[in-house]
């Protein structure tokens, strides 16, 4: 489905700005809606949901279908009288401009736990009840999962004690009785995460700003998902993945690129019409607007790496049923509005199959631009069906780009000074204003730049550097730093170029 012309911003929830930590789904989330409202944007573009597992990615979630719930309010469960005001006043100091995990996360579950315990004071009302209700389906999995993991000292399941890894029912009933308190534990968080997220979106709609998420192709080996349906995963009979995911060499990474997610047992999902995947997808719509789907290609063939292997290079590409997946997505759940990720080795067929069902695809200005610093060829060749980025969570910065680009730097400036009017002083801030208009005034409906090229800021900025596993997915922008120049600059960018 083709998308209106439109622009906005690319920003995890985390790294909102926030006493606590983390970003979080409070006071500074709204704050940050009202900026987009401010300058004319009218999408949002986020990661992720899901609790985060290995590495802290939102890419190795714990759960498919589960919300982070780090990421709940903590200023909110004061409101709702879960905490009390003294709880927040002393705190860590935490870091302004990043997530520091391991100190953060100790001090929030302590709160977290304290403030169930109050929700258990106060008792049940009609809507959580009606919450667990709705969301059974995946609910009791990932509740009961996440409390054996806790119980086993967070190792992954097949580790468990085997009669509860691999989910023998009296162990399971022992366990239900044992973990009670724990499972429900982690339905209060789903609770409130789904609460306070449903009622940002709500608030983001009111604003006239919708919000683009974002869909990994594939799920953690350790995952709840993993956990209560092997049988839809290549696993060994111990739990582990026989055949996995990853990229083959690339930009990013001469030796490829090692995910190490179970693949997909197509032929066991095609059973039931791919009950499993329309869940995911239904599940996804109730919190955003838009689904971007990352590693798009993986529908039409996927690289399968040997379970074992240290690098990604010794795989091979497989077909999926992307088409038939697809459409019987749309049979049951009818067109939706999902932007295909189609970077880096794209074929014919992958191209054929994102055109089958109209998805737009993405270009990215930092690949796009090349050695031609030309109009042609990125301004006028687009396809209007497509959504367009300075860079994306996996780029360095547009600053931090553009600064290690030192033989093109000149070819760069002179095509941004031709074509983004760029003021005489060349500085760091003209340069990301310049490659932000391009990105504007180009023929693709949609146009997308992470906050940290609005904030004209460097490598230090960068979300996530493929190909490792530390350091990553920390960045958090200061408080202030949505100035009402910077609204109104990219308001009247905005409106000049018809977004």
């Amino acid at each position: 489905m083709e998308m209106e012309r439109a622009s906005g911003i690319l920003l995890h929830p985390s790294s909102l700005p926030s006493p606590y930590g983390i970003g979080e789904l409070g006071q500074e989330a709204y704050e940050f809606v009202d900026f987009l409202k401010r300058s004319g944007q009218k999408l949002w573009q986020i990661l992720p949901l899901g609790p985060v597992g290995y590495g802290e990615s939102p890419y190795q979630s714990l759960s498919a279908f589960a919300g982070n719930f780090m990421l709940i309010s903590l200023a909110e469960l004061v409101q709702e009288r879960f905490l009390s005001p003294d709880d927040l006043r002393e705190h860590p100091v935490f870091p302004e401009e990043k997530v520091d995990f391991a100190l953060v996360k100790p001090w929030k579950e302590y709160l977290l736990k304290k403030a169930f315990l109050n929700f258990q004071l106060l008792g049940e009302n009609s809507e959580y009840r009606e919450f667990l209700e709705e969301n059974r389906l995946w609910l009791d999995n990932y509740a009961f999962f996440m409390a054996l993991k806790e119980h086993f000292q967070g190792v992954a399941w097949n580790h468990w004690e085997e009669s509860g890894a691999f989910r023998e029912e009296k162990t399971l009933q022992q366990y239900r009785e044992l973990l009670r308190e724990q499972i429900q534990y982690h339905n209060f968080l789903q609770f409130q995460f789904f609460r306070q997220w449903k009622k940002l979106r709500s608030y983001a709609h009111s604003q006239g700003v919708k919000i683009i998420g974002d869909l990994p192709i594939f799920i953690s080996a350790d995952s709840s998902d993993a956990w209560a349906n092997p049988y839809l995963f290549e696993l060994d009979e111990k739990g582990n993945p026989t055949k996995v995911a990853g990229v083959p060499p690339d930009y990013f990474s001469a030796t490829g690129q090692l995910w190490g997610n179970p693949h997909y047992k197509w032929e066991k999902m095609e059973e039931d019409e791919y009950h499993w995947w329309r869940e995911r997808f239904s599940n996804l719509f109730q919190l955003v607007d838009i689904v971007r789907i990352d590693h798009f290609r993986g529908f039409e063939a996927y690289w399968e790496i040997p379970g074992g292997e240290e690098t990604a290079i010794n795989g091979q590409w497989v077909k999926a049923p992307g088409e038939q997946l697809f459409a019987m997505i749309r049979k049951y759940l009818g067109e939706l509005p999902i932007i295909a990720e189609d970077l880096g080795i794209i074929t014919p067929e992958v191209e054929e199959l994102k055109n089958k069902f109209n998805f737009p695809g993405m270009k990215v200005l930092h690949f796009s631009l090349g050695s031609r610093w030309d109009r042609r060829n990125f301004l006028c060749q687009l396809a209007e069906n497509t959504v367009v980025y300075t860079g994306t969570h996996d780029n360095d910065t547009s600053l931090g780009w553009y600064e290690k680009m030192q033989e093109e730097a000149p070819q760069i400036t002179k095509f941004l000074q031709k074509y983004a009017h760029l003021h005489p002083s060349l500085s760091p801030q003209e340069i990301c204003w310049g490659l932000i208009e391009i990105v504007w005034q180009s023929r693709a409906n949609t146009a997308i730049i992470p906050l940290q090229d609005l904030l004209s800021l460097g490598s230090e900025a960068r979300m996530n550097l493929p190909g490792t596993t530390e350091g990553n997915w920390q960045w958090r922008f200061k408080s202030g730093s949505l100035t009402q120049e910077i609204a109104e600059r990219l308001a009247e960018l905005t409106s000049k170029y018809n977004r």
